[in-house]
């Protein structure tokens, strides 16, 4: 993987143009093959047996590793591990939506302080060219009024994404599954072996994992269904605007072991960059599912429409100061208004296991949980 790692960006552009999209078609279409239509409605959840049991393996396998591999006042993120950079971001909803989409905080033009964290994948944090090509987007918006979901925090509104358009596993069992093989390093395992294989959800991550160019540069996923309003479900993605693909140094070479983060550093030292924010409407209950998040929804049966834009102004972000406080903060989907409720069963299991994990790692470095206001100031 690593020597693929060196000379992926010399053939991935032309792999991507050609193949990728026909490829995700055909193993979402073998994806669909086996599963049974439920007869479920639009955004109706359905738990599954044993939802529970399977938390707290997963919550179980995480401390373990975590417990393992950082010690008292070194803890780190269990999952999205290495941070790339915390940046101040403007979240701002534009004022031509679709009636159909003006539910929560998208119900009006506004503009939202926020705070952007960019990372890679975890559990380790490693030279940026020895990881998967796996990186993450998290979104916490501040000054958003109404009630919360979660009482620890009043005033934000949560929002992740990945680079990969599905998730890493279909449902919570095959999560709990995966952080097994995780906790031996032997994550591969997860995905090929005799008794319960995971081919096509590893042939759909392949498709998207990459040598990446820069954190600004790649499409962020949420993977999982939130709630639009009553009785509708969306998912949502944030888009480059810029086409600008920025070298890595080196290659095939070894780069510098934290180029992604050099490269934001360049881009909001030149100027602001902007993404855009899309959401995307279920309107197929079995072939874009609630609670598989395997399984990629058609943007023939419902396009992703631009709803809002991230503006991330220039700025000067990794100053020691601020890369500490990347650490303070905990991400929670739960963070959010009703309007915007988490479905599905790896959404309803991210509450418990977010929460408990953050404060493990928050104890052990003895770290109070901390809301922030976006008034925040790094020398």
């Amino acid at each position: 993987m690593h020597l693929e790692r060196r000379f992926d960006p010399f053939v991935r552009p032309a792999f991507d143009a050609l193949l990728r999209d026909p490829i995700a078609r055909a193993i979402t279409a073998l994806i669909n093959l086996r599963r049974p239509n439920e007869g479920l409605r639009i955004a109706e959840e359905r738990p599954m047996p044993d939802e529970d049991v399977y938390l707290d393996s997963i919550i179980s396998s995480f401390e373990k590793q975590m417990r393992l591999l950082w010690k008292p006042g070194g803890f780190e993120r269990g999952g999205n591990t290495k941070t790339h950079g915390i940046v101040r971001g403007e979240f701002i909803v534009h004022d031509a939506i679709p009636a159909e989409l003006r539910h929560g905080i998208y119900a009006q033009p506004r503009t939202y302080r926020a705070w952007v964290r960019f990372s890679g994948p975890g559990p380790y944090v490693t030279p940026d060219i020895e990881d998967v090509g796996f990186m993450s987007i998290s979104i916490k918006l501040m000054g958003v009024p109404g009630p919360k979901l979660m009482d620890e925090e009043r005033f934000t509104q949560d929002m992740f994404g990945v680079s990969t358009p599905t998730f890493v596993t279909p449902d919570t069992k095959a999560n709990a599954q995966l952080q097994i093989e995780s906790l031996k390093n032997a994550q591969l395992f997860y995905f090929l072996n005799l008794h319960r294989p995971h081919i096509l959800d590893f042939i759909m991550q392949a498709l998207w994992i990459k040598t990446q160019s820069s954190p600004f540069e790649a499409p962020y996923f949420s993977c999982v269904p939130y709630l639009l309003g009553e009785g509708q479900a969306m998912q949502y993605s944030v888009w480059p605007t810029s086409k600008r693909r920025t070298p890595i140094p080196r290659l095939p070479f070894r780069p510098p072991d934290d180029y992604l983060r050099d490269a934001m550093v360049a881009s909001l030292a030149e100027g602001d960059v902007e993404l855009d924010v899309r959401v995307q409407r279920q309107t197929d209950p079995h072939r874009m599912p609630i609670e598989n998040n395997g399984v990629l929804w058609p943007e023939k049966l419902s396009p992703r429409i631009s709803v809002a834009t991230l503006r991330l102004p220039r700025q000067t972000f990794n100053a020691p100061a601020q890369m500490e406080f990347a650490k303070r903060l905990s991400y929670n989907p739960w963070h959010c208004i009703p309007e915007h409720r988490p479905l599905g069963n790896q959404s309803r299991a991210r509450r418990r296991m977010y929460f408990e994990l953050s404060k493990l790692r928050h104890t052990m470095n003895a770290v109070p949980h901390y809301e922030p206001t976006g008034d925040e100031v790094f020398e």
